[in-house]
């Protein structure tokens, strides 16, 4: 079983980037954070690398997808109140990010979502797991 998680994102300006997400109120880890990389800290186990483009070019063959026109990945962070979920979305369209999906009540689970600056999508969500196991 996996320890820890690391989600590797390409992005254009990584100081752009850092200043966006610390503005939502994340904080980056020095030891993995130098001129071509950021790693943004999103739980205790749970990282997101952001790359400059063509530093994360060296880790694949593969193109690297338009975020703004694709999507490859759904980025989900689970947060402690419904509160928190609108919170945070103000804060990211506030930093220059935007709405990329309506928020939708499940009753127990509630989400909405962001793009940030190179348009990859953010869910955030709240789930109450009592009441989802009782449904």
């Amino acid at each position: 079983m996996a320890s820890q998680i690391f989600v590797n994102l390409p992005v254009k300006d990584l100081d752009k980037s850092m200043e966006f997400f610390t503005k939502l109120g994340f904080s980056f880890d020095p030891r993995f954070t130098a001129a071509k990389a950021a790693c943004l800290i999103l739980g205790e186990n749970t990282f997101v690398m952001l790359l400059l483009e063509h530093f994360f070019k060296t880790f694949t063959k593969k193109e690297i997808s338009d975020a703004s026109k694709s999507t490859e990945v759904l980025i989900a962070i689970n947060v402690d109140t419904r509160e928190k979920v609108g919170e945070l979305i103000q804060k990211a369209v506030e930093a220059g990010g935007s709405i990329c999906m309506d928020p939708e009540d499940h009753g127990w689970m509630y989400g909405h979502g962001f793009a940030d600056l190179d348009g990859h999508q953010w869910e955030i969500l709240y789930m109450d797991i009592n009441a989802a196991l009782q449904a």
